[in-house]
């Protein structure tokens, strides 16, 4: 006899339960919503209209760009948005792909202009390459001698790159003794190979070296991303010889066009070897095709309106931001002032935190998910870090700034407001953040993965390495880029460990005292002309919410891309 099905309706479907406050509530909570997207959307748009100040423009610039650019961008993204979804998520990578690419291309050249120059990125490089050829060799010729391998990991960098003793320790030493009233130095050295590539008589020419360290190891990356994709080791050789074919063309075309053969270079690398990796997966995929139609768009509208506009005579704006903006230091008059030291001390900054935060961050994640003791007196001890890790995210960023006031700056005597202080103070505040989305990507590897990397034999550390990190990697990174968005908008760390109001002079070591982005914004917002107030500061605030815009897209990109694989 068959069973009759129980009744699994909603018990309060015929009932005579009320809506009315239910519907009030989703009422309220949708009036709140839009009021505070309607109020930031009014406050960027106030802001913008005094970066940009679009209404200096003469009516018939205003009208031709409208005609060229704004409304077929429009009409575009409507179509996108009501009718075809993939098209859209093309049109959006390819048109953030080149800004995500120029910002890096910019960061490099700063790097380049104030930190290292070329040669000394060569040697660096050359050096750090051979230190790892030793490591390799020495795990072959000799792979159970566990003790001697951890010497060679921590020497071969040090003796490749810092020479034997490192210069620093030898002044230290020489310092130390002569306060101590002694005639003692380590006067004999062993010179690094760094030094020695950086004494070489005779070195290749700056665009040679960019070439080698730079241009076809990202190459040879993307190819290699293009071969395990296709699985043609012929694509992925024909990726790398494209690159350098472009690379060098610009040692040729780059002056006629009026770029530096070094930034045609990291031009190739970051934006144009990218985008066009990013275009060809698309075009053999077949999906979203249609969104390549945007970036399009935009260029021809920007080309098209620039000539109707220069034939006609049609004036433009008069912006506050502009290349002179970005490219010039703070002056005391608001006509002259720019925000160049402080884009290079915000770079250098995050340099720091992304080399101090992240590998100790996603190594504190990998302890507490894959080694750390889930049981016992070791295991409650675990979950009390893991609890405290979880409420030091939410401490208040001044105590991060005066944390770092008393242990860099009082305790190591390290420089006030220095870059390496900076940077280890704000790396400090999104530690929690750092290790508890790395938790989180690695929680999300699904347990069969580990198990049945066990069964094949493998060892935990090679499958955490080879298994787990790949899987999880995307979550990571995405969690890291959220945090350093916020790292580089934070203003209450730089002002307790005292961050320079502004500075005329971009610093050029990370000891060197520096002001960073949100640090010369507040110094703008309390000047009494009013043409800082209002112009010079809405720059400032548009330069840095595209910084972070970009960062957060790039985040939601790498986000959607992982939830779909998944």
């Amino acid at each position: 006899m068959a069973t009759r099905e129980p009744e699994t309706g909603w018990h309060g479907e015929n009932s005579d339960v009320n809506h009315l406050r239910g519907r009030a509530f989703e009422a309220t909570c949708l009036a709140a919503t839009a009021f505070g997207l309607v109020s930031v959307l009014l406050l960027l748009l106030f802001v913008a209209n005094d970066a940009f100040r679009p209404f200096s423009a003469d009516a018939g610039w205003l009208a031709t760009y409208a005609a060229t650019v704004l409304v077929p961008l429009a009409a575009l993204a409507v179509y996108y948005y009501r009718l075809d979804e993939p098209a859209g998520e093309v049109a959006y990578v390819t048109s953030g792909l080149p800004v995500v690419g120029l910002l890096l291309t910019g960061g490099f050249a700063v790097l380049f202009i104030e930190l290292l120059s070329v040669l000394e990125w060569f040697a660096l490089l050359i050096s750090l390459v051979v230190a790892g050829g030793l490591i390799v060799a020495h795990g072959r010729l000799r792979p159970k001698a566990a003790l001697e391998r951890l010497a060679v990991v921590l020497l071969a960098p040090i003796i490749t790159v810092f020479g034997l003793p490192p210069t620093r320790f030898n002044w230290f030493v020489t310092d130390a003794a002569a306060a101590l009233g002694l005639d003692f130095g380590l006067y004999y050295r062993v010179i690094s190979l760094r030094e020695a590539i950086m004494m070489l008589p005779f070195v290749p020419t700056d665009w040679v070296m960019l070439l080698l360290t730079l241009v076809l190891p990202v190459a040879g990356a993307a190819g290699w991303f293009v071969e395990q994709r296709r699985e043609s080791r012929r694509d992925g050789l024909a990726v790398v010889g494209l690159t350098a074919a472009v690379a060098v063309l610009g040692v040729v075309a780059g002056p006629l066009l009026g770029i530096g053969t070094d930034v045609w270079l990291l031009i190739v690398t970051f934006a144009v070897l990218p985008l066009g990796v990013y275009v060809e997966g698309v075009l053999r995929r077949g999906e979203g095709v249609r969104g390549l139609a945007f970036p399009v768009a935009a260029v021809l509208g920007v080309v098209v309106g620039s000539v109707v506009t220069g034939a006609l005579g049609f004036a433009g704006p008069d912006p506050w931001l502009d290349w002179g903006f970005l490219t010039s230091a703070t002056s005391r008059t608001a006509a002259d002032a720019g925000i160049y030291p402080s884009m290079v001390g915000s770079v250098m900054m995050i340099i720091v935190i992304v080399l101090t935060t992240f590998p100790v961050g996603v190594g504190a994640a990998i302890y507490l998910e894959e080694y750390a003791p889930s049981q016992g007196l070791m295991g409650k001890f675990v979950t009390l870090i893991e609890i405290n890790i979880g409420n030091l995210a939410g401490v208040p960023s001044v105590v991060y700034g005066l944390l770092g006031l008393a242990l860099f700056i009082r305790v190591l005597q390290w420089p006030q407001g220095s870059v390496i202080v900076a940077g280890l103070a704000v790396g400090l505040l999104i530690l929690p953040i750092v290790i508890i989305s790395a938790q989180e990507a690695i929680r999300s590897v699904p347990d069969s993965f580990r198990q049945a990397s066990y069964g094949m034999g493998a060892t935990r550390w090679q499958t955490i390495r080879q298994v787990v990190l790949p899987e999880a990697l995307p979550g990571i990174l995405t969690g890291t880029i959220l945090a350093l968005g916020r790292a580089i908008g934070e203003t209450a760390p730089l002002l307790m460990i005292g961050a320079a109001a502004s500075v005329r002079l971009a610093p050029n070591s990370f000891f060197d005292v520096a002001s960073m982005m949100p640090r010369q914004i507040f110094s703008w917002s309390s000047e009494l002309d009013p043409s800082f107030r209002h112009g010079v500061l809405a720059a400032g605030v548009i330069t840095l919410l595209a910084v972070l815009l970009v960062m957060n897209a790039t985040a939601i990109v790498i986000r959607n891309r992982y939830q779909r694989t998944g």
